[in-house]
């Protein structure tokens, strides 16, 4: 299958929390998870693209407001919509119903400036694809009611995307993972842990979108960042067919 190369790249606390915690230890992962993706000088993973579920998303940029869209909005061209072909960077959303509410096309994460690229399937409404075409942000279609991460992927190949680094939640980390769609996990880890059993962890499985069963993986690399914070990189072992 035509895809790019994608790499799960999460910064983690030693018991799996990926949410934040108000500790010194906790900045200086998150600041070194950023400058390995995404900094400019110091990244190393070299993406193209990233991608973030819908609640990922919601946290950290619509947050939960509700877009205004326009129900008597004029029918939009059918298919996918790509308003900017030559971006540098993108910021890859999953949204499959289409519920974010965008304010601009662009985030600058990290100090790189990302095109919103949303990820949606015919569930959603003509009037959010209009919303989003006002907005400037691209959209693809992938999937009837839920994304198909194989169309997915191979339509981000087709837009010139080599390097995907998907960066969470748990849920999207772990579907892709079991599809078998992950070269590499990259996990930054961080000396804090908190015990909370209800908090977001780096795996989850959740259905329908995956389910528990095991997976291999293989140490290729680790590296000590300073602060006992720690880099781990893994390739996956794919079952032989």
């Amino acid at each position: 299958m035509k895809r790019p190369y994608v790499i799960i790249h999460t910064h983690t606390s030693i018991d799996g929390n990926i949410d934040g915690m108000d500790l010194p230890a906790f900045e200086a992962g998150s600041q070194l998870y950023q400058d390995l993706a995404l900094t400019p000088g110091k990244q190393v993973l070299n993406v193209d693209a990233y991608l973030n579920g819908k609640t990922s998303t919601e946290d950290n940029i619509t947050h939960y407001k509700v877009p205004e869209v326009d129900k008597n909005a004029a029918q939009v061209p059918a298919g996918d919509y790509i308003a900017e072909p030559d971006a540098g960077m993108y910021y890859v959303s999953i949204d499959p119903r289409g519920e974010l509410a965008w304010v601009t096309n662009t985030f600058g994460y990290g100090g790189v400036p990302a095109h919103f690229l949303e990820v949606l399937t015919d569930k959603a409404s003509n009037a959010y694809k209009d919303f989003l075409r006002r907005k400037n942000i691209s959209y693809i279609i992938a999937g009837t009611d839920q994304v198909d991460y194989g169309v997915m992927l191979a339509k981000l190949a087709d837009l010139g995307i080599k390097r995907l680094m998907v960066g969470g939640g748990g849920t999207i980390n772990w579907s892709f993972l079991q599809q078998g769609l992950v070269d590499e996990v990259s996990m930054v880890l961080a000396p804090i842990a908190n015990g909370d059993p209800e908090a977001p962890r780096f795996f989850t499985a959740r259905e329908p979108y995956s389910t528990v069963s095991p997976v291999a993986l293989q140490l290729s690399s680790v590296e000590d960042l300073g602060d006992s914070i720690v880099w781990l990189r893994y390739t996956v072992k794919h079952p032989t067919p």
